[in-house]
């Protein structure tokens, strides 16, 4: 289920926090890098390894916009649409986002490279309007900037071969 690399990256994790169930959500960060979603041996492995029953991983997960439950694309695109960003723009720049890959909230275009989803505050209220992708920030957005990076991660792609 889970690759011996991360089984040990768990081990060396779990011994940096004085109660083993603190290490819950970089368990699972880890582990959604690996297997690509929070799937249910993950829960039940990472519940086994920190002490608690799999209901209260599932309850952890269900509170961090950042853990998902299904595979998400290659690029998983965040857009706050918090009070801050909605202010400066945020809606129109998330509707933006749907019209540019043509897919909703919580949806992933049909070449698994993008998902899309509204998230309730990034805590870059400075930088409204804001997004992340994977674990990037992204700070002061426009369509055009949006436009532009969208592309920049299309060229990072090969291209398939006709």
């Amino acid at each position: 289920m889970i690759s011996q690399t991360l089984s040990r990256k768990f081990d060396q994790i779990i011994t940096r926090y004085p109660l083993k169930r603190s290490a819950m959500v970089p368990l699972l960060l880890y582990a959604q890098d690996e297997v690509g979603h929070v799937s249910d041996e993950v829960i039940a492995e990472v519940a086994r390894r920190v002490d608690v029953r799999p209901i209260e991983v599932t309850e952890v997960i269900s509170y961090y916009s950042m853990l998902h439950r299904q595979p998400v694309g290659k690029y998983n695109i965040q857009v706050c649409t918090n009070i801050s960003c909605m202010l400066r723009g945020a809606d129109e720049l998330f509707d933006h986002c749907c019209q540019k890959l043509g897919i909703g909230h919580k949806q992933t275009t049909p070449d698994g490279l993008f998902s899309l989803e509204e998230v309730e505050c990034l805590g870059a209220c400075c930088g409204a309007p804001a997004m992340q992708v994977n674990y990037d920030y992204y700070e002061n957005l426009t369509p055009e900037k949006v436009d532009a990076l969208i592309d920049e991660l299309k060229k990072k792609e090969p291209r398939s071969k006709i």
